[in-house]
Formats: C-alpha cells, sequence, structure tokens
C-alpha cells in the first residue's frame, strides 16, 4: 500500500486544527489541547501521537499497528489560564472512537460510547489553578462488535470496506463559562423568519443587524426586513449575537424553505418554493494521510470549491458525521448536504448488497437486526446527530437506514425522527428495502439502466449512481487491487462516460420526476478508485470545462417540465 499524503499533510506543522471548533456557538476565551499527547497500548508500549489524528493515520506520526478491543491510553498535562478562575472549567471532545472514559487529575469526569458525537464535561472542581499541571487521560477503544455505530469501518479492510479508526479523532479544547451559560442553540428556519432556542438560559438580548430582540423563556422569533434566502447558488447568512447575563456567544441562522409540491402532476423537492434539483456527489469523508480528519480544516473549503466549480451543488455525507467546521464551511460556501446516519448492526454481503442489487429487494424489516442493544444504540445516535446538526442551513436531506446496513422498523424510526421537529425531507430506506413511510422513494442503481422507483406518488431520488473507474496508479493507495463498477481506460474516455450518463439519462429522468441524483463519489478511497478526485486529493479527473453545462441542464428539466 502507497503512503499518500495530500498537500496539506505534507505542509502541516505546529498545534493542528487550531481554528474555533464549533462556528455555530463562538465563545472568546478558549483553550486547544491538540498536538503531542503520551499513547501507551500493550502491545506497543508508550509513545507521542499527534492529536486530533487517529493511530493508524500517516497525520498521527504514531505509524504502529492497534489492535482492535485493546486500550488506547493517552495523557497530557495543561494548564488554566490565569483569568479563567471563578469560571466554570468545560472539557470537550469533537469525537472519540468508540467508547472511553476520561479522567481529569485521576477522578474520572465522563464516559461516552459514540464514536461520531461531540461530548463534554464540566472539570471546574477537578482542576487546579495558578499555573499548576492537570493531568489529562483519556482510555479508549474502537468497538467494532456491531452494538456502536461503525460507519464504513472494517477490521479487515478492502473493497467498499476502509480501515478502522481508534482513539481521539477530532478537537480536545477548554472553554469557561459564567455560572449560567447558554449550554446550546436551536434554530429552526423558513424563508421569512428563523425561530431561536437558547438552552440554558431564560433571558438574554439577542442583536441582528443592528436590531435587537429580547428572549422570552429562552426563545425568540426574528423576522428580517426584506429577507434574503439561503441556496447553494446564494449563500446568505445573518450573524447575530446572544448576551445573557454574564454569558456573551456569537452565532448565525440561515432563511431557507423545504417542502414537496406538486408541479404538473410530479411531487417535487423544493427550496424556498422552487423545484430544485440537487446535483450530488457521494462524500465519505475520507482522507489518505489523516483517515477520518484532514490534515486541515482547510481542505473541507478546498474539497467545496473544486466541486462547485464542476456543478455539483449537494454532498451526501455518507454513514459519517464530520466535524462542525464541515458543515460551517457548507453553510457559507453554499453547499446542500444530504445527511446520513451512521449504521451499526452486522453486515452481510449476500442479504444486504449481492441479491438486494439484483433485484431481491423486497422485505419486512420489523425483525432485522433484532438485537435491543444495537437498536437502542441506532436510535440514540440518530437522536445525537439530530440534536447535533439540525441547526445547520445546509443540511437538506436526512437518511436514516443505507442498504439494510442495520436497519430495523423503519416506519417506527421515520416517525420517531419526524418528532424531533426538524428541517429536511427524510429518506427512511435508502437504496432498498423500502416500506411504506419516506419522504421520497429512494434507489441504488449501478448494474442496470437509470430508472425511476415505483412510487410514483412521491419525489424520485437516485441516492447512488455510478461508481466509475479512472485509477491514476502514482495516486492510488493499492496499486494491485481496483474497487468500482466500471473502468475506463483512459480520463478522456472517462469523463465523456460522466457526461453521457448526465445529460442523456440523468436529464431525461429529471424531466419524469427525478428530483435528486447522488453520483459515486468524491474521492478515491483506499481500493476504491471511483472518485473525481485522488485519494491524496492532488488530481482532479474532471475539468469544468468538461462538466459545463450540466447542472444548468438538470435544473432546468425540473422547473420547466
Amino acid at each position: 500500500m502507497q503512503k499518500l499524503y495530500t498537500t496539506e499533510g505534507e505542509a502541516l506543522e505546529g498545534i493542528p486544527w487550531e481554528e474555533y471548533p464549533r462556528p455555530q456557538l463562538r465563545r472568546g476565551r478558549w483553550l486547544c489541547l491538540n498536538g503531542e499527547w503520551t499513547l501507551s497500548t500493550d502491545e506497543n508500549g508508550e509513545g507521542k501521537i499527534r492529536v486530533p489524528f487517529c493511530p493508524e493515520s500517516l497525520l498521527s506520526t504514531c505509524d504502529k499497528p492497534i489492535s482492535y478491543g485493546s486500550v488506547l491510553r493517552y495523557k497530557r498535562m495543561f494548564v488554566i489560564p490565569a483569568d479563567w478562575e471563578g469560571s466554570r472549567i468545560l472539557l470537550h471532545f469533537g469525537a472519540v472512537s468508540s467508547r472511553c472514559e476520561v479522567f481529569v487529575n485521576g477522578k474520572k469526569v465522563c464516559e461516552n460510547d459514540n464514536g461520531y458525537l461531540g461530548f463534554f464535561a464540566e472539570i471546574t472542581k477537578e482542576v487546579t489553578y495558578g499555573g499548576g499541571e492537570n493531568l489529562l487521560e483519556v482510555f479508549a477503544t474502537n468497538d467494532l462488535s456491531g452494538i456502536s455505530p461503525y460507519g464504513k469501518q472494517k477490521i479487515k479492510r478492502g473493497g467498499m470496506w476502509y480501515t478502522p479508526v481508534s482513539g481521539i479523532w477530532q478537537t480536545v479544547w477548554l472553554e469557561p463559562v459564567p455560572e449560567t451559560y447558554v449550554k446550546r442553540l436551536r434554530i429552526w428556519t423558513d424563508e421569512k423568519g428563523v425561530r431561536i432556542r437558547a438552552e440554558g438560559v431564560l433571558e438574554g438580548v439577542i442583536t441582528c443587524e443592528g436590531r435587537e430582540y429580547e428572549l422570552s423563556d429562552g426563545e425568540v422569533l426574528i423576522r428580517p426586513e426584506n429577507p434574503r434566502t439561503w441556496s447553494p447558488e446564494s449563500p446568505e447568512l445573518y450573524e447575530f449575537s446572544l448576551r445573557s447575563g454574564e454569558d456573551f456567544v456569537q452565532s448565525y441562522f440561515a432563511l431557507r424553505s423545504l417542502t414537496v409540491e406538486e408541479r404538473n402532476g410530479i411531487p417535487r423537492l423544493c427550496l424556498n418554493g422552487k423545484p430544485y434539483f440537487f446535483h450530488a456527489l457521494l462524500d465519505q469523508g475520507y482522507f489518505s494521510d489523516g483517515i477520518y480528519t484532514p490534515a486541515t480544516p482547510g481542505a473541507y473549503e478546498k474539497d467545496i470549491h473544486t466541486l462547485k466549480e464542476l456543478g455539483f451543488n449537494a454532498l451526501r455525507k455518507h454513514v459519517k458525521v464530520e466535524p462542525e467546521r464541515f458543515y460551517y464551511d457548507c453553510d457559507r460556501l453554499g453547499m446542500a448536504v444530504l445527511q446520513d446516519m451512521v449504521n451499526n448492526g452486522d453486515y452481510r454481503f449476500l442479504r444486504d448488497t449481492v441479491l438486494p442489487t439484483f433485484g431481491m429487494n423486497c422485505r419486512s424489516d420489523k425483525k432485522m437486526h433484532s438485537d435491543p442493544k444495537a437498536r437502542e444504540a441506532f436510535l440514540q445516535g440518530m437522536e445525537g446527530t439530530v440534536m447535533q446538526l439540525a441547526s445547520h442551513p445546509c443540511i437538506v436531506y436526512w437518511t436514516i437506514f443505507n442498504e439494510g446496513w442495520g436497519q430495523f422498523e423503519a416506519d417506527q424510526a421515520y416517525e420517531r425522527f419526524k418528532a424531533l421537529g426538524v428541517d429536511g425531507f427524510i429518506d427512511a430506506t435508502s437504496g432498498w428495502f423500502h416500506q411504506n413511510k419516506s419522504d421520497v422513494d429512494s434507489l441504488h442503481t449501478y448494474f442496470e439502466k437509470l430508472h425511476l422507483g415505483k412510487r410514483r406518488d412521491l419525489p424520485q431520488v437516485l441516492s447512488e449512481f455510478g461508481g466509475y473507474v479512472f485509477k491514476i496508479p502514482e495516486h492510488s493507495f493499492n496499486t494491485e487491487k481496483t474497487y468500482g463498477y466500471k473502468i475506463f481506460a483512459s480520463r478522456e474516455e472517462y469523463a465523456r462516460a460522466v457526461r453521457d450518463i448526465y445529460m442523456n439519462d440523468i436529464a431525461a429522468l429529471a424531466r419524469r420526476g427525478l428530483c435528486a441524483a447522488v453520483f459515486t463519489q468524491v474521492s478515491d478511497v483506499e481500493d476504491e478508485t471511483n472518485g473525481i478526485l485522488t485519494y491524496d486529493r492532488k488530481k482532479c479527473k474532471l475539468k469544468p470545462s468538461e462538466m459545463e453545462g450540466i447542472a444548468q441542464a438538470l435544473m432546468e428539466a425540473v422547473r420547466t417540465v
């Protein structure tokens, strides 16, 4: 296997990921705890690791094999800034895979069992002040048993399954807060206004565009004059601040509506009241040198700019939850996100892939994946994902189950999701094993002629297709094996095939009811070489000129028929 570094990874120096990690709830004071930590394991002894990169990655500088089921023991010292004394001290973790316990100065302060969601602990009583050093320890175990969500990780990686990610893989940080503070902002929006709930406080004043709005029981309704709506073409954001007692935070919102409306007898997905075609790519969120974590947050912005230049307006974030910097960049740069829940449960190649791919995809899911612990872990992860991400305007669509992976009682899961009161279209069963309740009819088609689904009373979504391969060996992880669905010998042949499938098949289906199409995929990932970008992000296999006119043709197809 080749060791591939991204350009950002080759240039990485100093403390990584020093950018503020929570853009929708910003405070002025914080302390980044990324950088060099000590890591010890039973099989490798003690050494150094660069956080927030997992030990399996090149950027971690660890470069040692990890025995799954063993405990990773992280530790580092830190000092509380002198001017923080008298405040409550919060210790935050962006994500740790997948089960962990956290200790400060020998005292357990929290534990967590979801490897994709953020968590925190108040450590005010555990730390020392006045320049004294404090010991932070994290004991982490990657659990790939099928109980905890795991996404595309597999111990024996290969094909469409990738290298597992252990331990800390997002930013670790501290912040001081007053006795009463804003714990979370929940934001609901439409084209004309926004409702904001400040959890943790009842009173306060929001300032937005020179006007002040007072909270009532922790909530406020804001209806800006001459509202500016958000879309990928015009990603308008409204900045605001909130002062409540001694706490002061900054944030933003956007105005946009998501509805299903009938046009000429065809149900359409609408953004801001108009039929919209979500011209998307499948986004696994993997990087050659950091695996789950790019070398810098700027890598997200770079990807988004590149893909927008090719005409794409959406990304399907595939069975992974990213750091909030990713969603912030999609908010501000204008990239719609189709967000998957992260799967758990067991996977069987014949049952979950082969037979459904060739038409055997109708079955009841009431008895599927019946382990009660796995079911509860999935539902808790689903609700946690929504609570963490729902206020980002870029997220327009939510996928509950993908291709039957961990699927059970999808109709009940759909109702539970709806009860969370979240904006966005809900795809209960992406690909196959469709049940009764969903906002869309969602198909995956790789080996047959593209077509619409059977539920013509629902908006039609092609949530995966393509998988075209053009391999560039010097930029490929696996030079011997190639995984994809149709292989092309030259870049020009590959580019012609991509253009043809859009201008002929996808455009024709859009006129008949297709509202979104997700091409596989953003980048190569390990054995897979079906990306538009190579795994190291150094080569793009398409040119903007080769994609010219496609996005316009798809949008015209859904708006003029």
